[in-house]
């Protein structure tokens, strides 16, 4: 998501470059290129109308402050504009009320109810220590209440036993008693959808609120409908006391209107993305580390997140200190490659460093892609242990045998072997000089 907005943007800042000033004269370019980029992005008009003239006013005119650049002032700028009409702060979970604290998932059929029903209940189980029962009220669609039981079972959550010949409303009081009489503190409830919005539905809806008294109404939104998913959020605010949106499929081809927008035109806040289809695919929805990622500032505290709830902190210290002692192998950097994978697709963990989208398109050829990196491992893996040891006992024999096995050709296993070797020096200067041995142009600073 943002990608084609970041370049866009980026672009704007590579205008700016060289300015003694922001004036009247290089600004007006500037922002018709950021109108622009949030027009391709689909974010909503009058969002963006507005949005043009609040980063106008601000930047017309300004001394430029200290050392900074006038694209630099200019970013920080767009940076606390975009912060703002996606809501400013991180909306937490409306959970701490008398339990069982109820959770109501609305939207439209095909949105990702049922999956972010359990996707929300692992991350209250783990990040809150909640207790979550998940409860199937969508009796009409064929297979939905045991498609939420298979999910329950993946996740190791509860779901309540849903009888589909009685009225969703009725399941609803039944299930909320049944949760206080059973302990648990939080009920998420999956309600039915259709391909489009009917007072059939609406109704059901309202009267499932009304006897249940939840503390959060969520809508669950695909965010691949860009404006689409802004109207359908503006439909059902009319109808129920909607508390929040969870924006689905970010981590698709979409091009980041609807998150760009809903805020804005709502009022109502985007309280978690779902960023992909394993089941603890979700995260809140952080503003500011949005912005930041748009912009190409990177998102360390999400990057750190990922690695302290992924990453096995013992096995990390180890190879470091490997690193350090230039001890090294490719047997250690096997791991490596099996530590990063679980925290997720590498391109976009890169998107998570300062200027990596920078670093990307000037190395592209350099930074392995993940079917590149799934090449690298079937490499190492058809190595003998010796030869992950002591590279340097690799010779043309041993090399074709490794890329026999791996399915691969010989320049790929030259490939890995020269980059090994490469990396090795790269280190070897880093222990020696500190930062200052890296050849300029391999930082994003």
């Amino acid at each position: 998501m943002f990608d084609q907005l970041s370049d866009r943007l980026n672009s704007v800042v590579k205008y700016l470059k060289g300015q003694g000033k922001i004036k009247e004269s290089n600004i007006e370019e500037a922002l018709r290129e950021v109108r622009i980029s949030l027009l391709e992005a689909d974010v909503n008009y009058e969002v963006v109308k507005q949005f043009v003239e609040d980063v106008k006013k601000k930047a017309l005119g300004q001394e430029v402050i200290g050392s900074l650049t006038p694209a630099q002032q200019f970013i920080k700028i767009v940076y606390d504009e975009l912060v703002e009409i996606m809501g400013g702060e991180t909306s937490l979970p409306m959970i701490s009320v008398s339990p069982p604290a109820v959770i109501m998932l609305v939207g439209l059929q095909g949105s990702g109810k049922t999956t972010t029903a359990a996707k929300l209940g692992i991350y209250l189980k783990k990040k809150h220590k909640r207790t979550p029962l998940l409860v199937p009220l969508d009796v009409r669609r064929p297979a939905a209440i045991e498609q939420l039981k298979v999910l329950g079972n993946q996740a190791r959550l509860s779901v309540y036993d849903t009888d589909p010949s009685m009225n969703p409303v009725e399941i609803a009081e039944k299930s909320k008693e049944y949760a206080l009489m059973r302990g648990y503190d939080t009920v998420i409830f999956d309600t039915a959808g259709r391909l489009h919005i009917d007072e059939e539905l609406m109704k059901e809806l309202e009267e499932i609120e009304k006897v249940s008294d939840p503390a959060e109404v969520l809508l669950v939104a695909d965010a691949m409908t860009g404006q689409d998913a802004v109207n359908i959020a503006r439909e059902f605010d009319q109808r129920l006391n909607l508390t929040g949106v969870i924006l689905t499929k970010v981590d698709g081809d979409t091009r980041g209107g609807a998150a760009l927008s809903i805020k804005a035109v709502t009022g109502k806040p985007i309280k978690f993305i779902g960023t992909g289809e394993k089941l603890e695919d979700i995260d809140l929805f952080h503003p500011d580390r949005i912005a930041s990622r748009i912009l190409d500032m990177g998102d360390i505290l999400t990057l750190v997140e990922k690695a302290q709830e992924k990453v096995d902190q013992k096995k990390a210290a180890k190879l470091a200190e490997k690193m350090l002692k230039n001890e090294y192998t490719l047997e250690d950097f096997l791991e490596h490659i099996q530590q990063i994978k679980k925290m997720g697709p590498l391109e976009d963990l890169l998107k998570m460093i300062p200027g990596a989208r920078q670093m990307m398109r000037q190395m592209k050829n350099a930074i392995p892609p993940d079917k590149e990196l799934k090449k690298i491992e079937a490499i190492i893996l058809s190595m003998t242990k010796e030869e992950r040891r002591n590279p340097s006992i690799i010779n043309g024999s041993r090399r074709q045998r490794i890329a026999r096995g791996s399915g691969t050709t010989v320049q790929d296993v030259n490939r890995v072997l020269k980059s090994f070797v490469e990396m090795r020096k790269l280190m070897r200067r880093i222990n020696k000089k500190g930062l200052k041995g890296i050849p300029r142009g391999m930082l994003p600073f």
